[in-house]
């Protein structure tokens, strides 16, 4: 006896990207973040505005990490957009500055209020999809400048150990 049914093929299932990147990561939702974590309330009879990731920045401990993690969502956004990975790294990186700048007690707060890192980051999604070779150009740069920053920062305490040298060698005073 012959089987004359066909079998039913199913079509794929959606892929997480393809379900939840659309609705989470809209432009609305990430600009509407960024505002709230960085510019959301404003010192009255001020311009000086801050959000949520300045005033989470004052729990002792883990605020900065809790700010850092709410952060992440706008990078995690451009990954699923596929912003090219030096514009990710470099939002990476200003989320790593306002994290470790900001775990300094009370000048690292203000730090975080000032460098608003989400809104960068935000403006470097909006401006790579608009653009995306002008923003890589200005992201090398940016990790160019850091890594001289911090060529001279590992130079630094070699430099003053020399001099230290030099002087005791000679038997001046330092």
């Amino acid at each position: 006896m012959a089987i004359t049914t066909k079998p039913e093929v199913l079509p794929p299932r959606p892929t997480f990207r393809e379900r939840g990147a659309r609705n989470v990561f809209d432009d609305e939702h990430l600009d509407m973040l960024s505002h709230v974590l960085d510019d959301f309330l404003r010192v009255p009879g001020t311009p000086i505005r801050f959000g949520l990731d300045g005033i989470v920045g004052f729990i002792p401990g883990i605020g900065d990490i809790l700010g850092g993690l709410a952060s992440s969502i706008i990078i995690v956004a451009a990954w699923f957009r596929g912003v090219p990975a030096i514009t990710i790294a470099r939002m990476v990186m200003n989320v790593a500055i306002e994290t470790a700048v900001g775990s300094i007690p009370v000048v690292g707060n203000l730090f975080d209020i000032a460098w608003r890192a989400n809104r960068r980051n935000y403006k470097l999604l909006e401006g790579s999809i608009i653009e995306p070779m002008r923003h890589s150009a200005a992201s090398w740069l940016f990790f160019g400048l850091i890594g001289l920053v911090l060529l001279g920062l590992a130079l630094l305490p070699a430099l003053v150990l020399g001099w230290v040298l030099v002087h005791v060698a000679r038997g001046s005073p330092i």
